[in-house]
């Protein structure tokens, strides 16, 4: 099986606990559409890497694929070889928005320039940090420098006229020296450069509730994976609505959090297009 982690370092080589009980949530509403019912999603989007194995073999009818289920956004974590402009037309062809795009960490460094060139191409908004590896964050220094690195890239985003964020995994809710790390990278980052997309499994997993960090940093989570996870003890990632996460307390609160993106993923489906047209489906109907 290829991880995330084997993913991205790939890419870059190339180029809560289960607290979510099912509680009532939060007067506001977010999400839902500019117009339309209030209380549904109507731009569900799907990070490809889902799918990376058709990607592999045919990022355009993948695209296509991905736009007949009913996504309208998709996310990319690699471009399967094609350039800026092939992404475009695939994109307008399946007639999908691509809002944003995973690097890893370590091409936040001498390759930063060509990634935001490539993002700006493309059209995305954001440009996401989604993997730092172990090697790189085993103390609070660590992360310090984590943090000023972020800033520095950031800021660089930000004259491309794009704009940055972190992905969590659940290796930031495991503390370090006494300290929470996603606790010192909301602090230490800049929050006028720096915004966070929230993987609501891996934060489930790490035993934290996303609404904590709503509260606590309203505004600063303008994307967010949606992702289901079996009670524990084996925690495992399914399809979305099969799980014990409760997205419509989340999506209540998602106004709070300035979420304006909602991308379904699932690590290892059996059959990825089931699985992403099964989480399709939940969401839809979903009220809240």
């Amino acid at each position: 099986m290829i991880s995330r982690r084997s993913f991205l370092e790939s890419l870059s080589a190339a180029a809560g606990g289960l607290a979510l009980a099912r509680a009532a949530g939060a007067d506001t509403r977010a999400g839902a559409a500019e117009a339309g019912d209030p209380g549904r999603l109507e731009r569900i989007g799907v990070q490809l890497y889902t799918v990376r194995r058709a990607m592999e073999k045919n990022v355009e009818q993948t695209l296509d694929r991905v736009a007949a289920i009913g996504y309208t956004e998709v996310e990319f974590a690699g471009y399967f070889g094609r350039k800026p402009a092939q992404v475009r037309a695939a994109l307008r062809h399946a007639g999908l928005r691509a809002p944003s795009a995973h690097v890893s960490y370590g091409d936040l460094g001498n390759g930063w320039p060509r990634q935001l060139e490539e993002a700006h191409a493309i059209g995305h908004e954001w440009i996401v940090c989604a993997w730092i590896d172990a090697n790189e964050r085993r103390t609070v220094a660590d992360y310090q420098r984590i943090c000023a690195k972020m800033n520095a890239a950031a800021a660089a985003a930000r004259k491309a006229g794009l704009r940055f964020a972190v992905h969590n995994h659940d290796y930031e809710f495991t503390p370090v020296e006494g300290k929470v790390p996603y606790d010192i990278l909301q602090a230490e980052t800049d929050r006028k450069l720096v915004e966070f997309e929230m993987d609501l499994y891996w934060i489930t997993r790490g035993r934290h509730d996303p609404l904590t960090y709503f509260a606590q940093y309203p505004g600063r989570f303008p994307l967010v994976h949606v992702k289901d996870m079996k009670q524990p003890p084996t925690g495992a990632m399914v399809d979305v609505g099969a799980g014990e996460i409760d997205f419509r307390r989340i999506l209540a609160d998602g106004k709070r959090a300035g979420i304006k993106h909602w991308f379904v993923e699932h690590d290892e489906p059996p059959d990825p297009f089931a699985s992403i047209a099964n989480s399709y489906k939940y969401l839809r109907a979903l009220t809240f």
